[in-house]
């Protein structure tokens, strides 16, 4: 198969070149593209637990865990335990954290023109449709085989 019609190799090489992007845009913040997706998904959902930040955007528990503690350190967010599960984490943003997220939402959303500058205008809402279409089915997909794994493990999750 030729990398040029791998849809694996082309979402990664369009990530990679996206992230440089940013990257280049955030020049005078220090936040990664993910970081800033906890920014906002926290900044649109105060007090979500860092398992609902996980299905609202994607990153893998073990990330986001790694990602908040980082974000702890530069004093953009604070958590709590919740009330309702003495286990989980609440994260609310700290007003350093919201400081951060106003200077950065410009600087994203030239990011996201840039990006979408690459294909035509008449293309770049079917593209978005499109990648939201991947991202839904793959998720579903992905629930899926882990609830396939779940019943055939006895209900238990693998360490």
């Amino acid at each position: 198969m030729q990398l040029e019609q791998s849809p694996i190799h082309l979402l990664h090489r369009a990530g990679q070149c996206a992230g440089d992007v940013f990257q280049s845009e955030m020049r005078t913040e220090d936040l990664t593209p993910r970081q800033y997706a906890v920014l906002v998904a926290v900044a649109e959902n105060e007090g979500l637990s860092q398992t609902n930040l996980v299905d609202m955007t994607g990153i893998d528990r073990s990330t986001l865990a790694d990602i908040i503690r980082r974000m702890l350190k530069k004093g953009l967010v604070q958590r709590r335990r919740t009330k309702e599960d003495a286990r989980a984490y609440a994260v609310k943003l700290t007003e350093e954290g919201r400081r951060i997220l106003r200077s950065a939402e410009p600087m994203a959303r030239r990011v996201d023109d840039r990006i979408l500058q690459a294909l035509p205008a008449a293309q770049r809402d079917r593209f978005l449709s499109d990648l939201n279409t991947i991202v839904d089915a793959l998720g579903k997909l992905e629930e899926a085989v882990e609830q396939q794994a779940l019943s055939k493990s006895g209900g238990r999750k693998k360490p």
